[in-house]
Parts: structure tokens; C-alpha cells; sequence
């Protein structure tokens, strides 16, 4: 494949070579041209002369002469470059039109003195302005004899060579948006390579308490980089390290990038972590142990002055570091928008006085960052790692420490490590359980939760609800649209299609009836009479799920039902059966009840549709496309296939049938890709913002799929493990994947750098998926990065994790094999979300998920009443707020004390119990929220029972009659509370403690012996 180069950059970047050249500025006044020469040196990885070539071409050149006059540009190059270079040589035509000068290429000649080419060139250069001094990059030195036959001509010629790295460096410093978003992504790699590896395993070192060599490991981050999963999607031969890894410890550091690492095993004192990555020859470089800042060291700590290192960064790019353009104190360049540094600042040769050894009595800080100079403003921060002293350092105590408080000085636990080491805040051999980590960060996110919970809804108190009333439908505005129909005179049923109105005679008077206020009607037949029989809406009939007794004028009086009779025999000298007009009605009316219903629907549906912009056609036929997709939910009734295509601002999904559906970008709430690994269907999956109507429906999720393999199979066909067929349609299926795959993603990447990485597609994560039915049928749900999606079934499941207030999992019991899970949202006015029949084996993955989410979850043994209980918050959030808000989910065994925990219960009987329909179930809730302490009286308790079997036949039967009594008058005490309780209602709360017990005798009672505390 031809390598392609391009050609706007190179005239683009030239066209700032030479205006700068000629503005005169620097070193660039005294030179008459410039000479650029790359030989072949495998050991040079940064040189002027190749910088330059990477920012003109985009690729090194070896064994090629750049020569840069006033009037002429001369590159002479091997055929195969030249034919490279072509691409850039412009012609007569466009010369001007480019404001630089022609380009003329050479061709070097492998076995010849290439004599005449050097002529042509040494001319050039004597008659460029003065044709004495030319500028050079007097460091780099190539060998090889084509550089030294070279160098030889200038030489003899006597020109004045003048070293131009500084202002070119300057020139090329600042960088393009191209070359930006290259350094973005090679700092992107670098955070990831250094959180996702080595932060990772220098900790497992420190763990395993393994000895590991500095420069082994340093080789490690360098293998590292070849594996795809830390290069977050870029290809692994586009990147390289700007440098060998450096990692030091034990008392050693040196905190430059030219030191390479030693070979003495890692000591876990302090270790400094140097590294960088170049992606398409752009680099960036990342250090990792938190220092001071520069001016807090001379404000607080001016004895480190001396420590410090000596300049604090320099210019990066295409060359790891600019010489040039250092930031010390005797730099006087001036910053410019685009240009990129390296800030480091570290302290070496730090005492440690706790230490004992040698290598522990000396440590290093060393902090860096790479930023992007702006216009205006701070820097812009281009390597995102966490730099607190939790998130880059590793608490060490000794062994023999292990079972004394840790609230020792964390700076000495720090820097001294001792024997071998157990880590804390990650990794620890007497780490806590999983369950106790997610307790102790549950319990900090509970409070913030009340607390948000409470400010918002504050906030929300002054906006009112405003109740939808019910449409008020006139039949006519004035007497005089009353129809004139012989029918009307006759006093029969006439149905008035245009008014969509039913005018029937009552008490002699013919009276319009608009067809939205019948309710329903029925028509029987009974002996030689036929009855119709007409309902009307009124207040007190339903009106349907969700609209309500809502009337205008709801005091008015109301007809419910009107029934006519009509007779089915035939009178003397009529041609028609009276009966004829009833079913005649019954038949119109039924049609434009119909015609009303479906209108009222639509409006309905199309009721808060938020109006979408117009979708701006890209009209280049390079738009990122896909073809042959399905859409759901069906634009017809019948499925068909179209292509989805990405415009300037959004989708177009175009059927086969020329039917069209616009998705704007700005309207995408989540872009979903789910591959097809494990799954018959591969999907893009959008879940909006705002409904969009097709198909005369509104809707809020729209997805595109294509099947990938069979979704159905013939049984009848005779199955055989090694037949041929089967075995290369399975062959066929799995490239059929594959391509799929790749043609999705190749779309998604097009869309995500059209849009500038506005729209984003998530990919759930399928390791973290569980199942669940939160419909009908059960299905995997899988997280995403911002959603717990299911997007494989219809209908999909898709709940934004930002409005998820807490998650309470109900019917947990050992005994179940199955709990549910009630999603809460902020938005306390919206139906809570219900996933059935999870199994519980996902329980404490789900919490893990949840918990790294920073969500709180509750957990209980019964199912609640959520309508009951939203409404009883949103009603008096403030007073359900005072009762401790939303701990009265949690188990009382969690709570600070037994006090507060038997408060919390009370609360949850009175104000969130269920169902209120008996005094025994009140007990039940009693029982299913009792705390851990219960469980352990009523474990002793058992065994206590246990004990008591060597007693004899009397000494039962005593026990036997003291239990009754004591039965008896417990419920003779308890119906009296039930009464006083009734009494009172639901704010009266027991302050007392009650304790019932009972004992098991034979014949009496098989029931195992309880306690219950209120």
C-alpha cells in the first residue's frame, strides 16, 4: 500500500517556516538559506533534521538533502522517495498560488558520486540572497558515505554554518489541532499503561513481596505496550516509548530522563516511576510521586531549595525534549498558544529520619504533567491521573504491627518499610472483606444521600403540579349548526358525523350528545323488542388508568345512562321495522367512536413532543453508512431493511420503502453498541432525550440491528457433530461476525471524529451483566459506562445510573433462590423501576458494580408498597426527612446504637408498612426487620432448649402451664395496645419495650421459640 502523505499540511507548515524566515527574527536574520540533512544512525532516536521531516511529511526520510532557498526548494532522495515526494511537487501553475517556492527533486544515485545533483544544489545556495551563511542543526552527525560525500562538497565551498535548531524548535513548537489531538491520545495511553500496569504491578511486587530487578520491570512497561488492552484502541505499531522506563528506589534517585535503570531489586521505600509514550511520533511523558509545587517550597520550605531539580520542564513534541525551549530562569522565549510542555518539579536527596537502613534513609519526590499552552485561561491538562498522595502512594506496616491500631504518623508508615510489608488501602494480606469495605463507604454515601435528597426536594417545593383537566368537547357553538334532518323531527337517533355529535329525543327534546362523553354502548334484543342502551362518563365512573374523575364543572348534573326501545314487528303501512333506526345508530355511533378514539390517541401521543431541529443533509458521498440494518420498533407492521446514514448534526435512517427517520446527535442521551459476542443480533442502540414520532407513536429508544447467524433452527434436519455442512456454516457464521463487527465499529469511530467525540457510543460490559426480568421475560442486563442496558430484547431496558437515587434489593433470604430490585429515582415523581427474579449468586457482584458507582443500595427480606411509600415522601418530605429519611430501609442492626435502631423500625411500621390490614401483619414487618442482635438472643435460645431435654415429664409440664399463662396475658396485653394503637392512628409510636418468650413442651407446641424487641 502506497503511503499517502499530506499535502495541505506540508504547504501549510512550510508557508510558517519561510514567513518566519523572512520576518528575520533570531537567527533566521543572518542566514541566506538553509541546508537539512538525514543519514542512517539506528542509535539516534531524537535529531533536529528528522523532527523537521516528521512535522513537514508526517515520516523520517533517510538518506535525504533538504535544501531551502530564497526562490527554491531541492530535495534529493532515493527513487522510491522521490516518487513519495511527488505528491507535494507542485507545477508552474499552482506556485503563486501557494506563496512558496517550487519544489525540484533530485534522484540519488546508489553507486555514483551524484556530483552533478550537488552541483545543481551548491548553485542554488550561492544564489540564494547573499549565498554565504547557511543555516544547519549543528548537533546531528550522521555517518555513512553518502553523508560524508555531502558534507565534503559544502565544506570545499567554504560556507558559513550557522546553527538554527533554537528558532526552528521555536518554529514547530506550536502545534496544529492535528497535532494536538495526537498528543491527547499519547497522554491517554501513557495515564492508562501507567494506572492499568505498573501502578499495579509495583503494588503486587510490594504484596508478594517479590524481588524484582529495576530494569526488568522497567522492560515489562515497555512489553506492555504491544498488548491492546492498555493502549486505549490505538494500534500497537503506532506507539513506542520516548524513553526506556526509569524506576529507582533504595535511597538511589536521579531525577533526570537521560539515567537508565538499574539493575538492583526494587526496595519498597519510596519508588519514582518515570515513563512516556510516543503515538505517531508525537510524545508525552508522565512521573508519578507527589512534591510540592515550586512557589510552596520557596514560601514554606526554603531549606529544600538546594533540592530541588534544576529546571522545571520543557517544550515536547515530535522530539521528547526541547533543549531550547527550557523552562529555567534564563529562557526569554514567550509562550504561544499550542505549544506543549513537560512540567516536572522534584526533590532529591530527602532525608527520611526513621529509617534504618541505608537505602532508607534517603528518598525522592519527583511530580510531572504534560500541558497545552491556551489563549486565554490556565493550561490545559493533557495527562489525567490521580496525584493524590491515596492514589500514588502504598501505606506499609510491619508484621509484628499488624494487630495494633493503624493511627500511627502516616509519613513514617510511608517511608519506612521495615520487614515484610502488608498493604493497606489496596492490596493487604489481613485486608477487610469486600463486604466491609462496601459497608464503610455505603455508610458515607448514605448521609450525602439524605442530605442531597432533602436540598432538592426544597428546592422543587414552590413548583406546583399542574393537574391536566379533562378536554371540555362542545358539540355546537351556536343553536343555529344544528342539523335539519327529518330524523331529528321525527324525534329518532341521528348520528351528526361532521360535529362527531349523537342527537337523541329526551322528554320530547332532540339533545346533542358529543361522542367523547359516551362511555360505552350495548344493544340487546329481547322478545319483539330491541334495547339500546347508552352509558355516559360522570363523576364517580372510571375514565381510564391514569386520567382521573377530572370534570370541568364537576358540581353539574349528570346523565349516566339513557336505554330506547324500539319495537322489531313491522306496523300496518310502514315499509320499515321501528327497530331498523336503533341498529342503525348502534352501528354509526360504534364507527365514530372509533374515529374519535384513534384521532384523541395520536394528539395524545404527540402531546409534549418536543420539536426537533431540521436534520442538515451532508450531500458528500463519503458520509459514514451502514447498510441492510432493521429498525425497531417497526416503522410499518411488517419489518423492513434500510441503510443508516450520519449527516452534519444527526442520523437518517432510510427504509426500503423511501420511509425516513431523523435522530439528531443533540437529542441522543445514550449511543449503545452491543456486539454481537454471545448474541444472534448485533445493535446501535439510541435512547433519547426527547420522543421522536414515527409510525404515528411516539418514542424514546429507537435501535438498528442486522441478525448475525441463524435465529431459528430446522430440527428436521439430521444434526451429525462432523458433518461438512454444518461444520462450514459455522465457519461461515464466524466470519460473518467478524466482518459485522468491524464494519460497526469503522462506523462508530467515523461518527465519534465527526462529531469531535460529542457523541459517544458505550459498549456494556458484559463481565458485569446479570440476569433479570424487568418486563415480562428475563434477560441479561449489562452496565455501561453511564446505564444498565438491555438492549438485545424488545422492549429494551435502559436506566441513566446519574437519576438513580438508591437501589433496594427485596426478598433476601437464604432460603430464596431469586431477589428483586427496586431502581429509586431523584426524580421522586416518577414510578420506581422493578427487576424480578435475579438470582442470587449476582447479589454481591451487583453490590460491587453499585458500589464502585457510588450508588447506595438497602437490602430487605419483604416487598414494600412503593407507591405507598413515594407518595408519603413527596406528600411531607420534610417530616419523613426528620424521621431519618431513607435509612428506614437499612437493618436496624446497622445503626449507631439499639435506640436509634428501634426509632427506625417504628417509623417504618407505622408510616411505610405495606399493608395495614391486620395487627398480625404489623408483627410480621416486626419480625422480618429485626436486627442481628435478635438473631443471636434467639441462637442461644436454641441451644438453651437443647440443654434443657435431660429434664423429666413433670418439670415440662410445669414449664408448659407457666408458658400458657404467660401467653395468655401477652395477648390480652397485646389487644389492648392494638386497641390504644387504633385509637390513636398512625402517628402514636410504642416507647416502651416488650419481650414475649416461649418455651417447647411436649405435645403443646412445635413451634420454634422467638423473641421479638420493639
Amino acid at each position: 500500500m502506497a503511503l499517502s502523505l499530506d499535502r495541505e499540511a506540508y504547504y501549510r507548515r512550510i508557508k510558517r517556516l519561510y514567513s518566519n524566515w523572512q520576518k528575520g527574527e533570531d537567527e533566521y536574520a543572518t542566514i541566506d538559506a538553509i541546508v537539512v540533512s538525514v543519514g542512517v544512525d539506528e542509535e539516534t532516536v531524537y535529531a533536529k533534521s528528522t523532527a523537521l521531516q516528521t512535522w513537514l511529511f508526517g515520516y523520517e526520510l533517510t538518506d535525504t538533502i533538504m535544501v531551502f532557498c530564497e526562490d527554491k526548494i531541492f530535495f534529493m532522495a532515493s527513487k522510491k522517495k522521490v516518487e513519495f515526494l511527488k505528491q507535494i511537487a507542485n507545477s508552474k501553475s499552482n506556485e503563486s498560488t501557494n506563496g512558496v517556492p517550487a519544489i525540484t527533486l533530485l534522484i540519488r544515485e546508489k553507486n555514483e558520486s551524484n556530483k552533478a545533483n550537488f552541483d545543481k544544489m551548491i548553485e542554488a545556495l550561492k544564489s540564494s540572497k547573499n549565498g554565504k551563511r547557511i543555516g544547519v542543526f549543528s548537533k546531528d552527525k550522521f555517518p555513512g558515505e553518502f553523508m560524508n560525500s555531502w558534507n565534503d562538497a559544502l565544506n570545499k565551498e567554504g560556507f558559513e554554518k550557522v546553527d538554527i535548531s533554537a528558532v526552528v524548535a521555536y518554529t514547530i513548537a506550536v502545534k496544529e489541532d492535528g497535532e494536538i489531538a495526537l498528543m491527547r491520545k499519547a497522554a491517554a495511553i501513557t495515564s492508562e499503561v501507567f494506572t492499568k500496569f505498573l501502578k499495579d504491578r509495583v503494588m503486587e511486587i510490594v504484596d508478594a513481596d517479590e524481588k524484582v530487578r529495576h530494569s526488568k520491570l522497567a522492560e515489562s512497561v515497555e512489553k506492555a505496550i504491544e498488548e491492546k488492552k492498555y493502549l486505549s484502541g490505538a494500534d500497537p505499531s503506532t506507539v513506542e516509548m520516548c524513553y526506556p522506563p526509569i524506576i529507582q528506589s533504595g535511597g538511589n534517585y536521579n531525577l533526570k530522563f537521560s539515567v537508565v535503570s538499574e539493575k538492583s531489586y526494587v526496595h519498597f521505600g519510596t519508588v519514582t516511576c518515570a515513563m512516556g509514550i510516543r503515538y505517531k511520533s508525537y510524545c508525552v511523558k508522565l512521573c508519578e510521586i507527589y512534591a510540592a509545587v515550586m512557589d510552596m517550597v520557596k514560601k514554606q520550605k526554603p531549606e529544600l531549595l538546594s533540592k530541588i531539580t534544576k529546571n522545571l520542564g520543557f517544550a515536547m513534541g515530535i522530539e521528547f525534549r526541547e533543549g531550547s525551549l527550557v523552562i529555567n530562569s534564563k529562557n526569554q522565549y514567550r509562550l504561544k498558544k499550542g505549544m506543549v510542555f513537560s512540567l516536572n518539579v522534584g526533590f532529591s536527596d530527602l532525608l527520611n529520619k526513621e529509617g534504618k537502613k541505608p537505602e532508607e534513609k534517603t528518598y525522592a519526590l519527583f511530580i510531572g504533567d504534560t500541558v497545552l499552552v491556551e489563549e486565554d485561561g490556565p493550561a490545559t491538562l493533557l495527562t489525567s491521573v490521580k496525584k493524590k498522595v491515596k492514589n500514588v502512594s502504598i501505606l506499609l506496616k510491619k508484621e509484628d504491627e499488624e494487630e495494633v491500631e493503624e493511627d500511627d504518623d502516616t509519613e513514617g508508615i510511608l517511608l519506612g518499610r521495615g520487614s515484610r510489608a502488608a498493604l493497606l488501602p489496596e492490596r493487604t494480606r489481613n485486608e477487610l472483606t469486600a463486604e466491609e469495605k462496601r459497608r464503610a463507604h455505603q455508610k458515607e454515601l448514605a448521609t450525602q444521600l439524605n442530605e442531597e435528597a432533602r436540598r432538592r426536594l426544597t428546592e422543587q417545593k414552590g413548583e406546583q403540579q399542574i393537574q391536566r383537566a379533562r378536554k371540555s368537547n362542545i358539540s355546537y357553538k351556536n343553536p343555529s349548526l344544528m342539523p335539519k334532518e327529518p330524523h331529528i323531527r321525527e324525534m329518532k337517533i341521528y348520528i351528526d358525523k361532521k360535529y362527531e355529535t349523537v342527537i337523541m329525543p329526551v322528554f320530547g327534546i332532540a339533545t346533542p350528545f358529543h361522542i367523547a362523553t359516551i362511555k360505552n354502548i350495548s344493544m340487546s334484543v329481547e322478545g319483539d323488542y330491541t334495547y339500546l342502551r347508552i352509558n355516559f362518563y360522570c363523576p364517580g365512573s372510571a375514565l381510564g388508568r391514569n386520567e382521573g374523575n377530572i370534570f370541568p364543572n364537576p358540581e353539574a348534573t349528570f346523565v349516566k345512562e339513557i336505554t330506547y326501545r324500539a319495537s322489531n314487528l313491522k306496523t300496518p303501512g310502514e315499509q320499515l321495522v321501528p327497530a331498523l333506526n336503533l341498529q342503525n345508530a348502534f352501528r354509526i355511533i360504534k364507527e365514530v367512536q372509533k374515529r374519535y378514539k384513534t384521532r384523541e390517541a395520536e394528539e395524545k401521543e404527540k402531546e409534549g413532543i418536543v420539536k426537533q431541529d431540521s436534520l442538515v443533509i451532508n450531500l458528500n458521498r463519503s458520509n459514514p453508512k451502514l447498510k441492510d440494518l432493521y429498525i425497531r420498533p417497526n416503522i410499518a407492521q411488517k419489518r423492513m431493511q434500510g441503510s443508516l446514514e450520519a449527516h452534519v448534526n444527526g442520523f437518517r435512517f432510510t427504509s426500503v420503502r423511501g420511509d425516513k427517520v431523523d435522530i439528531l446527535y443533540n437529542n441522543i442521551k445514550h449511543a449503545v453498541f452491543q456486539p454481537c459476542d454471545g448474541e444472534m443480533i448485533i445493535v446501535l442502540h439510541f435512547h433519547l432525550k426527547n420522543a421522536i414520532m414515527f409510525g404515528k407513536k411516539r418514542h424514546t429508544d429507537v435501535q438498528f440491528y442486522t441478525e448475525v447467524g441463524e435465529i431459528t433452527t430446522d430440527l428436521g434436519k439430521h444434526q451429525h457433530m462432523h458433518d461438512r455442512d454444518d461444520l462450514y456454516a459455522e465457519q461461515m457464521e464466524r466470519e460473518m461476525r467478524h466482518k459485522l463487527k468491524t464494519a460497526f465499529k469503522n462506523f462508530i469511530e467515523k461518527v465519534e471524529s465527526l462529531t469531535k467525540e460529542e457523541l459517544e457510543f458505550e459498549v456494556p460490559f458484559r463481565e458485569l451483566g446479570f440476569n433479570g426480568a424487568p418486563y415480562r421475560s428475563t434477560c441479561l442486563l449489562q452496565p455501561t459506562s453511564s446505564a444498565l442496558v438491555n438492549c438485545t430484547e424488545w422492549p429494551p431496558f435502559v436506566v441513566t445510573l446519574d437519576e438513580v437515587e438508591l437501589i433496594h434489593f427485596e426478598r433476601v433470604q437464604f432460603h430464596l433462590k431469586n431477589f428483586d430490585m427496586v431502581i429509586v429515582y431523584k426524580d421522586y415523581s416518577k414510578k420506581v423501576t422493578m427487576i424480578n427474579a435475579i438470582p442470587v449468586a449476582s447479589l454481591d457482584p451487583i453490590k460491587e458494580w453499585l458500589n464502585s458507582c457510588d450508588i447506595k443500595y438497602t437490602e430487605g427480606v419483604q416487598s414494600l408498597n412503593w407507591t405507598k411509600i413515594m407518595k408519603t415522601i413527596v406528600d411531607d418530605p420534610e417530616g419523613f426527612f426528620e424521621q431519618g429519611g431513607w435509612s428506614f430501609l437499612e437493618p436496624e442492626g446497622e445503626g449507631s446504637d439499639a435506640e436509634s435502631g428501634g426509632s427506625g423500625s417504628e417509623i417504618e411500621d407505622e408510616t411505610f408498612n405495606p399493608s395495614e390490614e391486620e395487627d398480625d401483619d404489623e408483627e410480621d414487618t416486626d419480625e422480618d426487620y429485626s436486627s442481628e442482635a435478635e438473631e443471636s438472643d434467639y441462637s442461644k435460645e436454641s441451644l438453651g432448649s437443647e440443654e434443657e431435654r435431660g429434664k423429666d415429664w413433670d418439670e415440662l409440664e410445669e414449664e408448659a402451664r407457666k408458658a400458657d399463662r404467660e401467653s395468655r396475658y401477652e395477648e390480652e396485653e397485646e389487644r389492648s395496645r392494638t386497641i390504644s394503637r387504633k385509637r390513636k392512628g398512625a402517628s402514636s409510636q410504642s416507647s416502651g419495650h416488650h419481650r414475649s418468650s416461649h418455651s417447647r413442651s411436649p405435645g403443646r407446641s412445635s413451634a420454634p421459640p422467638k423473641k421479638k424487641r420493639k
